[in-house]
């Protein structure tokens, strides 16, 4: 199975390229350019330096949100003019499910955390019993302080990681104490090799979608619909 992969939902731009269980090439950046910028001439490189032929490709795959809007925008834009280009089913993945599945294996509860902004991430809860993830806590938005009250009921180490795990660190260290372990580097971002890898799990269950049928997922409103609801009726974000 060939895959093209893409995954432009938070701070970080990735492409990656698989061949069944093989990760052929992968284009991962964290720079201040915007992925409009960047994501497009990002995957020429790749399909350049690897002689890929973008025909012979099985299926697109796109982390499909939450995220930044503007980034979920640009990707599922980007996976969907392929898809329809190329004829090939999208594989959408949920974000905070591809960045659980870069701990492949490990035996702690994951707790992926995106930066929503407003004391507010984008998470979910997840475990590995051998090769199989299970889904905890399915991926929502909600504050940061509901997060880390429903992980200490659990009383075990958690494995944090995300871009919003730099922003809420204090507060993750003050309420879990040497319960919080954070992921290194390497695995601590988005990287669409990691989609791939779940994604061809996806594909094989049958979970994929024409091209025409895609759409991102969003979780919550836009900041600008938001302080409008806000502005009108007083309301604040609902929880999960």
């Amino acid at each position: 199975m060939k895959l093209l992969v893409l995954d432009s939902s938070g701070l970080i731009a990735s492409v990656a390229l698989l061949e069944d269980d093989r990760l052929i090439a992968e284009y991962t950046t964290g720079n201040k350019l915007t992925h409009s910028q960047t994501l497009l001439p990002m995957l020429d490189e790749v399909i350049r330096r690897t002689s890929f032929n973008m025909d012979e490709i099985d299926a697109v795959a796109v982390a499909m949100g939450p995220g930044s809007f503007t980034g979920l925008r640009i990707g599922a834009a980007t996976a969907k003019g392929l898809g329809l280009a190329l004829n090939k089913p999208i594989i959408g993945v949920p974000t905070v499910d591809g960045l659980a599945y870069q701990l492949f294996g490990v035996n702690s509860l994951i707790c992926p955390m995106m930066d929503a902004r407003r004391k507010q991430v984008y998470t979910g809860f997840y475990r590995f019993h051998g090769s199989q993830m299970e889904v905890v806590k399915e991926q929502c938005a909600q504050s940061v302080e509901d997060t880390l009250k429903q992980l200490k009921e659990y009383k075990e180490p958690v494995i944090f990681l995300g871009d919003g795990v730099p922003v809420y660190r204090k507060e993750i260290e003050e309420a879990m104490g040497t319960d919080a372990v954070f992921a290194p580097a390497h695995v601590n971002r988005q990287r669409a090799g990691a989609v791939g890898a779940l994604a061809e799990v996806y594909y094989e269950k049958g979970m994929w979608q024409t091209a025409d049928a895609f759409a991102p997922e969003y979780l919550r409103k836009s900041q600008a619909e938001r302080e409008r609801e806000e502005r009108i009726h007083g309301k604040s974000e609902s929880k999960c």
